[in-house]
């Protein structure tokens, strides 16, 4: 078996290096459908990756927002007396209010606005697992500071070199702050930049806000082994206005707007399927011309004895060759856009091990299946045609 294999790939591997030309023009197909497949599967993941970067960071066992809030980045307000009410269960620890807002951020060197996200929260709840920020929760006590970003876009201007050099005086919603520092979160599709504040500075940015009407709720649990069966609980007391998630389901809801409800995700998961029916087309042709070029051949080893099975095997493993040998700079190609990317679009582009795996066995399989389509040629492979 094993040796009828072996033979079989030798022959294949003859067959392709005797068109160099074809043999090129399909490791060329299988490079672009890989490489396309990579791209997009790295766009996904990174709209999925930057959606969870904010929440992802959020300290709460349980979260309250409001029923027909779509996303984060576009939340619906609730009353702040909803959340109060959870205070009357057993088992909450204490409750906190997050704002959130989309607004204009003016770059000190070109007066240039863009919008960014700005977050804000009583400086003493801790609502982020940021290091910095719990850091600088004090200056964010004083009237008017605000907290920047660092891995926010450049067309924010270069913030930490102003800081630094002393000119952190700016406008956010045309209303003047003082930047007082620093943080590192990173950046989303929905959010080319953040800013952390204080509830109060909040109110002073975003004029007609209330603190009574708020983003999203924290609940803190006494004990928080209880998260499912609290959940439950608070769902039953505050009513249908309100959604309440724990933490996993938190980010899931986050990811799954991208993923499923914004047209950008649908998008990418149509250009992984178009560059494998593209891939799968390529080298069906390059393996039905190979095919019809030796028919003749295939035609010889049938009558010396050959069942068809073994010819079977010779075109599957042209097509596995392929896969490879396209597969192989598609991946490393992907390396290096995966890394141009991240460092332009400043979003994470991961490559695991299992996203590399899944990929090959993409190829692989587009490629088996260019190759059962292309075999029913070598059904016309007839010894007696020779005669």
């Amino acid at each position: 078996m094993m040796r009828s294999f072996f033979f079989a790939a030798r022959l294949a591997w003859r067959q392709l290096l005797a068109d160099k030309a074809k043999l090129a023009a399909a490791i060329m197909g299988v490079l672009f459908a890989c490489l396309l497949v990579f791209m997009q599967l790295g766009f996904r993941d990174s709209l999925s990756t930057s959606a969870a970067s904010a929440p992802i960071k959020m300290q709460a066992d349980i979260f309250l927002m409001h029923k027909q809030t779509e996303a984060m980045w576009r939340p619906v307000q609730f009353r702040r007396a909803l959340l109060m009410r959870a205070l009357g269960h057993p088992d909450v620890a204490s409750v906190h209010s997050l704002y959130m807002g989309l607004a204009g951020f003016k770059n000190i060197d070109t007066r240039q606005k863009r919008t960014l996200m700005v977050y804000a929260f009583d400086p003493e709840a801790n609502l982020m697992n940021l290091p910095e920020v719990i850091a600088q929760r004090d200056v964010l006590k004083l009237k008017d500071r605000v907290l920047f970003d660092r891995a926010s876009r450049p067309e924010f201007g270069p913030v930490a070199d102003q800081l630094a050099s002393g000119r952190n005086i700016t406008e956010i919603n045309n209303y003047k702050v003082t930047i007082a520092g620093t943080y590192l979160m990173g950046t989303s599709f929905a959010a080319d930049g953040n800013v952390i504040t204080s509830d109060q500075n909040f109110m002073r940015i975003f004029k007609g806000r209330s603190l009574e009407d708020i983003d999203l709720g924290f609940v803190r649990l006494r004990d928080p082994a209880r998260v499912d069966q609290v959940k439950a609980d608070l769902q039953a007391l505050l009513g249908e206005e309100v959604v309440v998630l724990t933490y996993p389901e938190l980010i899931a809801f986050e990811q799954a707007y991208w993923e499923n409800s914004a047209p950008i995700g649908f998008i990418f998961g149509m250009g992984v399927i178009m560059g494998l029916v593209v891939g799968m087309v390529i080298v069906y042709q390059i393996l039905f011309t190979d095919i019809s070029n030796n028919l003749s051949q295939f035609a010889t080893l049938k009558a010396m004895g050959y069942t068809h099975g073994y010819l079977v095997k010779v075109v599957f493993a042209s097509a596995a060759y392929l896969a490879v040998l396209g597969f192989v700079p598609g991946f490393l190609l992907s390396l290096y856009l995966y890394d141009l990317a991240e460092r332009n679009i400043f979003i994470p582009f991961p490559m695991p091990p299992g996203k590399i795996l899944m990929v090959f066995s993409l190829i692989l399989g587009m490629c088996f299946a260019a190759g059962t389509l292309a075999m029913r040629k070598l059904k016309a492979a007839n010894p007696a045609d020779m005669f």
